[in-house]
């Protein structure tokens, strides 16, 4: 089993209370952004009327989904992780002490989601003031 921890949410809500502006993004889908290893997917295997299917990109009810999604977004965002964006789980919360301070780190953040062929859901990103 993967243990990496996903961040305690009141630790996460201390950070973000220090800041006024916000935008508020979804990564879509993001479990199944991640390729299952090809040695792997075998252990994925389900059967169903049609026949036995395995995995190659991660479903989000494995049991070490979460643990991986997370590490591989604080791979993806190293170095602004806890400073410009905290992640949980699929959500991800771009903040900043003024607008163009927010507007600023979401460009970061963009970025780094262009960079690494991170896919985000547009309908679902908000700002809140």
């Amino acid at each position: 089993k993967d243990h990496y921890p996903l961040p305690f949410i009141d630790q996460l809500l201390e950070r973000l209370s220090k800041n006024s502006h916000f935008c508020y993004l979804d990564g879509y889908s993001g479990f199944s952004q991640i390729h299952v290893n090809t040695a792997d997917q075998e252990q994925t295997t389900f059967t169903c009327p049609y026949g036995t299917y395995a995995y190659r990109r991660m479903p989000f009810g494995l049991c070490n989904a979460p643990a991986t999604f997370q590490r591989c977004m604080y791979a993806i965002f190293h170095g602004i992780c806890e400073e410009i964006v905290e992640v949980f789980m699929e959500n991800f919360s771009v903040y900043g002490t003024f607008f163009d301070n927010c507007l600023h780190n979401l460009n970061k953040v963009l970025k780094r989601c262009v960079e690494t062929n991170l896919v985000l859901n547009w309908e679902k990103c908000h700002f809140l003031v």
